[in-house]
């Protein structure tokens, strides 16, 4: 992580060969605030139109949300971020319809509480800390973590880019730099607008 946060910060990103330029120059804002990242990031538990809205909301198209949402290929998760999904998700459902059941039966053995913080959830079982298009083969059999990942399904376009990513890891790479650099673009901010910080985490 440290090695790649290095080559980030250099302007470059590089995945076994595919790389794209990360455009640097970007001033930060004067305030940070935890409600205003929740009010605007996508929740686990969105549906495919609730995801639609927040990307639109940032000029990011249909592609951008299926791509992006591939980086769920690498990190982990904890119970009360899937709770819902595995029980009581709705007055006729034990758990989310949109999941396989034997994956649901699996993840209700390891979350026994919905207010479990401890236990670790991979993103991509046993395959968590390598950025690959492993996640769309899950997605494509109900075995995404999180609800917001099945919603992919719901929708014809980004459907099928699941299938796409699924079957061609090389196509997903190149179009995650293009989005990556797309979300790069989202508000930034120009002229005498929030600041040059002299340390990144906190504020001058």
């Amino acid at each position: 992580m440290e090695q790649a946060t290095k080559v980030v910060t250099k302007g470059e990103w590089s995945k076994d060969g595919n790389l794209y330029e990360v455009e640097t120059g970007r001033r930060d804002g004067r305030v940070s605030s935890a409600k205003e990242a929740v009010k605007n990031l996508p929740d686990s538990f969105d549906g495919i139109r609730k995801l639609i809205k927040r990307f639109a909301s940032k000029n990011l198209s249909l592609k951008d949300l299926a791509v992006l949402s591939g980086a769920h290929a690498i990190g982990k998760s904890h119970c009360p971020s899937i709770a819902k999904r595995l029980r009581n998700f709705t007055a006729h459902h034990d758990s989310d319809p949109t999941l396989d059941t034997a994956y649901a039966d699996r993840l209700r053995r390891r979350c026994r509480s919905p207010r479990d913080r401890t236990t670790e959830l991979e993103m991509v079982p046993g395959s968590s800390e390598t950025f690959d298009a492993a996640y769309y083969g899950l997605v494509a059999k109900r075995r995404g973590l999180f609800h917001s990942d099945e919603a992919l399904l719901r929708n014809d376009v980004t459907r099928g880019l699941v299938l796409r990513y699924r079957d061609s890891e090389e196509t997903f790479l190149r179009d995650f730099g293009a989005s990556m650099v797309n979300m790069g673009r989202v508000a930034v901010l120009t002229g005498s607008q929030g600041e040059i910080r002299k340390t990144c985490a906190f504020v001058n």
